[in-house]
């Protein structure tokens, strides 16, 4: 009883804070894994969970966020734990300490904001001379495996080839595309999937300029 009385007055005062302590929200990005960590007190050990729902007690409900929206990488005890966010949305976290005699002295609650992470695509490319190879860079964000569409327009604006790519996680970042226009040749990436999301406009234009060769020309004999 001494214990379930002292539990009820350690956690009173942090119910009246809870709002406050949640106001302050952290921003993370789907995919991504995040560090939440509080200071080691002497012989105090701590469990976290973590919430889809803010109207439940806090202080005496468990965790109820799905795997599918968030996990715990290595366990939920320790001064130190790390979480993949995996479904955007609002999410609380808390940490309860547990002294040496199994009393609570200490519950502390966060929030996150988990946004949606589209993967996005940066282009680079040379110029060439008509029969030669060119390539198109591509610069990726966002989690492999990725599926790349590149549209290839000529000056005039139409359409003359769309390719795509799927680049896993082990292929360089940029990757190289090989191309081989015959004409200067305005290349677009108009559709890029990942792990996470798909992004429909992620990338700007790039030009590979296709030089003509030197016009051939007689080659006249000097008298001396």
């Amino acid at each position: 009883m001494y214990h379930i009385i002292r539990l009820a007055l350690a956690l009173l005062p942090v119910m009246l804070t809870v709002a406050s302590a949640t106001a302050q929200m952290r921003t993370v990005y789907q995919g991504e894994t995040t560090e939440l960590s509080i200071e080691q007190q002497a012989g105090d050990s701590y469990t976290w969970d973590l919430y889809n729902d803010p109207s439940v007690n806090f202080a005496t409900v468990d965790g109820n966020a799905f795997d599918s929206e968030a996990f715990f990488v290595a366990g939920n005890t320790g001064p130190t734990v790390n979480v993949t966010w995996l479904k955007p949305g609002i999410y609380f976290y808390r940490v309860l300490a547990v002294d040496e005699e199994g009393c609570t002295n200490n519950l502390k609650v966060g929030r996150i904001e988990v946004l949606e992470a589209l993967p996005t695509a940066e282009l680079a490319t040379n110029e060439i001379c008509i029969g030669d190879a060119g390539f198109i860079s591509v610069t990726l964000t966002g989690t492999p495996v990725w599926e790349i569409t590149l549209e290839a327009t000529n000056e005039a604006g139409d359409v003359t080839d769309v390719l795509t790519y799927t680049v896993g996680e082990n292929d360089s970042n940029p990757f190289d595309i090989q191309v081989n226009p015959t004409e200067t040749t305005i290349y677009r990436v108009t559709g890029l999937k990942d792990k996470y999301g798909n992004n429909l406009d992620p990338s700007e234009s790039v030009t590979l300029t296709v030089h003509p060769l030197p016009v051939n020309s007689k080659i006249y004999r000097v008298t001396q």
